[in-house]
């Protein structure tokens, strides 16, 4: 099994790193005593859970980093695990900036200045770093760079390969989903509820779906509504965002929403997106 240790100078970025690699299907855990390496990735490996890999996270505030960590990493190696293990670092004006932008007080000493904890968590951390399969210097990275560099680091993606399209249909009478970043109203479209041999049918049934697709309107709407997704999706992608969904409402929620998130669905999927849907409220209307 893979097996990454994310190690470095506290605000170097090791907890965007963690969540990246999180996103990516890895099982993540912080701070584990040093002893227990081993222990913990033969359990993982015996759960019958299937994950990418484990990423183990040490540093200055594990009390055993200065004793057994070189001698648990030939272990695991040994055992015949593969271990990467990547150094974060930036320079101390970075690192500076950022404890004084979050307030946080730095874990070297009880009541020492930041820098002064810097000099002290540079010189307890040198033997780990010389181990080290790579040093990553995030001084000049944002979130985003920081994230593509680690996903490209241990997997050789330039995106994530988990990034994931959720496309849902709703009905305004029952509120807009919260966590859409994408919201279109396709209440403008003729109704198939005014129809009395459609109204008990729902947007997946072949006479709704062809009465709202083949309407010009839908026609020149799922037209211009493509050219916005060939352009965000990949945009979404290259951010590090690990999802975006995208919400259609209808009145009810039943018939034109559902048949149009059929049709975004079936064309994202045709462009080789991971693509989840999800018709909210078709049993409601």
């Amino acid at each position: 099994m893979r097996i990454v240790v994310i190690t470095g100078m506290s605000g170097s970025g090791k907890s965007t790193a963690v969540r990246a690699l999180e996103d990516e299907g890895f099982y993540c855990i912080d701070n584990l005593p040093v002893r227990l390496f081993r222990q913990f990735v033969e359990l993982i490996e015996k759960s019958g859970e299937i994950f990418r890999g484990v990423v183990l996270v040490t540093d200055i505030r594990g009390r055993e980093l200065s004793g057994g960590i070189i001698e648990s990493f030939s272990e695991l190696r040994g055992a015949g695990y593969k271990l990467d293990v990547l150094f974060f670092e930036a320079s101390d004006e970075v690192l500076i900036r950022r404890f004084a932008e979050t307030r946080r007080r730095h874990p070297a000493e009880d009541r020492c200045s930041v820098p002064d904890g810097i000099r002290i968590e540079r010189e307890r951390l040198a033997t780990l770093r010389q181990n080290a399969t790579l040093i990553i210097d995030t001084s000049e990275f944002n979130v985003h760079q920081l994230k593509e560099q680690v996903i490209r680091t241990i997997s050789g993606d330039h995106g994530s390969s988990h990034f994931t399209v959720e496309v849902v249909s709703f009905g305004f009478r029952y509120g807009i989903p919260l966590d859409a970043a994408i919201v279109m109203d396709v209440r403008f479209l003729p109704n198939p509820h005014f129809i009395s041999e459609l109204r008990p049918l729902s947007g997946l049934e072949s006479p709704v779906r062809d009465f709202v697709l083949e309407k010009p309107e839908s026609l020149e709407f799922l037209s211009r509504f493509f050219n916005l997704t060939d352009f965000l999706v990949p945009a979404y992608r290259r951010e590090g965002k690990s999802y975006l969904t995208i919400a259609v409402g209808c009145t009810g929620g039943r018939h034109r929403s559902v048949a149009i998130t059929q049709a975004v669905a079936n064309r994202l999927e045709s462009e080789g997106v991971k693509v989840r849907i999800n018709h909210r409220d078709i049993e409601k209307g």
